[in-house]
């Protein structure tokens, strides 16, 4: 996922791919680095990079296979290292959970509030997921989920649309984690900018002083 310059409740990218690097040698040794470059969704010049860096680390070691082919082991502190990784992944998504659940009720709050009954959800991922959990507790229907996804159809389910339509829904809640303030910007210019909310957990800054929505939950 690509990261603001705000603090967000995830791995960064660096640690993520060392994680993701660490778990696929665990499960298979024998795996080549395109197939590991692949299964990330990195360049392989980038799952070399990572590999050796992970090999100066003491995390891996490499063997010589059969074929001019290479086995990839975990070393002791490459064990150690992915259970800290994996805790700290863990740690930071559940206190994504926990934000999340109470900015999502906040955001709910004030929607229910000015009677913008029909809310979309900008983005298909994991927010997305808890900010319908968010929603039950009031007087608001969720009505799509925006996402610039060809091929899906339905998210958390929800029908996936391309763009927010003003005449379908009374106000949109951005929910990607990945880019937020890039689709924030986007949902702005695609729909009225007071009525486009984001949760604080994402760091986004609105468009301008002008505007008088709410990033989050405050009222």
């Amino acid at each position: 996922m690509a990261k603001t310059d705000t603090e967000t409740p995830d791995l960064d990218n660096e640690a993520r791919i060392t994680l993701g690097l660490l778990n696929l040698v665990d499960e298979d040794s024998t795996a080549s680095q395109r197939s590991l470059a692949g299964t990330l969704g990195i360049a392989l010049g980038l799952a070399n990079a990572y590999l050796k860096r992970c090999v100066k680390k003491g995390l891996i070691k490499i063997r010589q296979a059969p074929a001019n082919r290479y086995a990839y082991y975990l070393t002791p502190k490459g064990f150690a290292e992915k259970s800290r990784l994996t805790g700290e992944f863990l740690s930071q998504s559940f206190n994504l959970f926990r934000h999340a659940r109470v900015e999502g009720r906040d955001l709910f709050a004030h929607c229910e509030a000015r009677r913008w009954n029909r809310v979309a959800l900008y983005g298909a991922g994991d927010l997305t997921e808890i900010m319908t959990l968010s929603a039950r507790d009031f007087a608001v229907q969720l009505v799509a989920v925006v996402a610039d996804a060809p091929g899906l159809r339905e998210f958390a389910g929800l029908p996936v649309v391309p763009r927010p339509d003003p005449a379908a829904m009374d106000a949109v809640i951005i929910c990607d984690i990945s880019e937020p303030q890039a689709s924030y910007q986007k949902a702005c210019a695609e729909f009225p900018p007071e009525r486009v909310l984001a949760p604080p957990v994402l760091g986004v800054a609105r468009r301008s002083k002008n505007d008088k929505g709410v990033r989050g939950g405050s009222r």
